[in-house]
């Protein structure tokens, strides 16, 4: 037989191709190349979101986030006797409480879009500002994103770590592993530099 002319072997692989097309919907996935670093970091995003929203709801309910009473973000340890206070010398599951609270305290205010105003509530409660990750509040068009992380790392292995959106409903608020190199978020996160 005769070897394959350059004709016969682009319709083999234009089969192959459409063959793959057809059956990817099925699979629920394309396999397909991210086109650039912007788009690979979105995707990140995205999983990382995924993962968290996933995690959180496999595993028991969480204790419910006090609710402040009122739209003033004052995350200050002190501002009751039973409110959750911060343990330096404590776990990451022991300052989870206090974590909660202050997220639900900025979520429950007019700045519940602003990643900056999760950062500098959590500093104020008694967090390393220095530990933290926050990923951007706005899209590369100038709208508030669906979905807002934040982090603490905590130790050498754990991370506190809070989303809240549009997206996500309620805030979510999580004791998470650290990821490679002591990150707690995956994909591009903005600096904290203010």
């Amino acid at each position: 037989m005769p070897p394959p002319d350059d004709a016969g072997a682009q319709d083999t692989q234009e089969c192959a191709r459409t063959r793959a097309e057809e059956q990817a919907p099925r699979l629920g996935f394309v396999l397909r190349r991210p086109d650039s670093s912007a788009s690979r970091a979105a995707i990140a995003t995205g999983v990382a979101a995924t993962l968290v929203v996933l995690l959180t709801s496999c595993g028991p309910p969480a204790p419910p986030t006090p609710g402040p009473t009122d739209a003033v973000v004052d995350p200050s340890p002190s501002a009751s006797p039973s409110a959750p206070v911060y343990a330096a010398d404590g776990t990451a599951e022991d300052n989870l409480p206090l974590f909660a609270a202050v997220t639900g305290s900025v979520w429950a205010s007019d700045q519940r879009a602003s990643g900056r105003a999760y950062i500098d509530a959590l500093t104020a409660a008694g967090f390393d500002r220095a530990a933290m990750q926050v990923t951007q509040d706005v899209t590369t068009v100038g709208n508030p994103v669906e979905s807002l992380m934040f982090a603490v790392r905590w130790g050498d292995a754990e991370c506190l770590v809070g989303q809240v959106g549009p997206s996500t409903g309620e805030p979510v608020t999580v004791v998470m592993p650290q990821l490679a190199e002591g990150r707690c978020l995956v994909g591009t996160t903005r600096a904290i530099d203010w």
